[in-house]
Parts: C-alpha cells; sequence; structure tokens
C-alpha cells in the first residue's frame, strides 16, 4: 500500500514537472531553462526535482526514452507478421499516440524543441520500417532513398498538423498520409 502512494506521488510531481516544462519549451529553448525557473512554475522545491532528475538535460532525456518506449511498443503490437496490418492501421496509432501526448509532442517538436527528438523518432521509425521492407522483399539498395523521402514527407505533414493545433482528426491525418505515400499528390488534385 505504501509503495502504491508513493508511486503515485512520484508519477504527480513527475506529471507536474513535465507540464512545467512543455510551458517553458513553447516560450525558449531548453538550454535556456533552469530548474529553478521549472520548480518557481511549478511551485516545486528544486530538491524535489533532483530526486528525480540531474538538470533539465537530463530530465529531456529521461522524457524522450518514456516517450520512445511507448511509440516503439506501439510499432511492436502493429508488426503482427501478417499482412493484416495495413499502413493506414499503423499510421493512426501513430498519429493517435502523437495526438494523445499532443502538449509534450507540442515541446519538443515545436520551434524550441529538441532535435534530437526528431532525429530519434526517424531513427526509430527507420529500423521498424526496414525490417518490414525486407519482410516484403523490397530492394534494398532502394530502402534509403524510400525512407528519406517518406520520412520527410510524415515528418512535415506531423510539424504542419501541429502547427495547426491538431485541428484533425488522427484518423483524417492518417488517411491523408496514406493517399500521400501510397499514390502520391494525384489523388489530392482532383
Amino acid at each position: 500500500m505504501e509503495n502504491t502512494k508513493i508511486d503515485r506521488r512520484v508519477r504527480k510531481t513527475k506529471a507536474l514537472l513535465l507540464k512545467g516544462l512543455t510551458q517553458l519549451m513553447e516560450e525558449k529553448d531548453v538550454n535556456h531553462i533552469s530548474v529553478r525557473e521549472l520548480t518557481d512554475l511549478v511551485d516545486l522545491n528544486r530538491g524535489t526535482f533532483y530526486l528525480h532528475y540531474r538538470d533539465i538535460f537530463d530530465m529531456v532525456n529521461q522524457v524522450e526514452d518514456e516517450l520512445f518506449q511507448q511509440f516503439d511498443e506501439l510499432f511492436h503490437e502493429n508488426a503482427s507478421g501478417d499482412d493484416s496490418t495495413t499502413t493506414l492501421t499503423v499510421l493512426t496509432n501513430v498519429f493517435t499516440f502523437l495526438a494523445n501526448n499532443e502538449k509534450t509532442v507540442r515541446a519538443f517538436m515545436g520551434p524550441h524543441g529538441d532535435l534530437t527528438f526528431i532525429n530519434r523518432l526517424k531513427e526509430l521509425v527507420k529500423t521498424r520500417v526496414r525490417h518490414s521492407w525486407e519482410d516484403r522483399g523490397m530492394a534494398p539498395d532502394k530502402f534509403e532513398y524510400f525512407f528519406a523521402y517518406t520520412a520527410a514527407g510524415c515528418i512535415g505533414l506531423m510539424e504542419a498538423w501541429l502547427r495547426g493545433g491538431f485541428q484533425e482528426s488522427a484518423e483524417e491525418i492518417a488517411s491523408l498520409a496514406d493517399v500521400l505515400l501510397l499514390n502520391g499528390i494525384h489523388p489530392l488534385l482532383k
């Protein structure tokens, strides 16, 4: 019973710190955010911050690690090994994940965000897509071109969706991404 209370308090403290961090990242680059500024904003003692993180960069890394673990699990769930998992299903799950983590994604992918976040996102997706590419017998020498093209498009779509305030549903954006990836822009020109 005592562990549950501690875990709950730790989760609440970390959530409060994350809320403050994302708020500050909307205003300034992460390397200009101090522990004092963050803890003052969320009305916590700096000592409480240091119970969980070494510094702001450690916090950013831990938040990213947790997000990427969840994101990787999402891809793992979709790797059923058969063709029943469509591109649209995977894209819908990815965009739903982003929408469910909107404030964090907005902070990390926004103008004051962490470029490392986008690069890590691309590398994670690249690893997963490469496995699918190879499993389907596609030409291995063309993978880098395929991935560079699709990653740039999907990241751009995510950024535009973010700038637009996530107005469209995850399903709508996933459907648009699916059409663009599989058919190019031709169907949208009609």
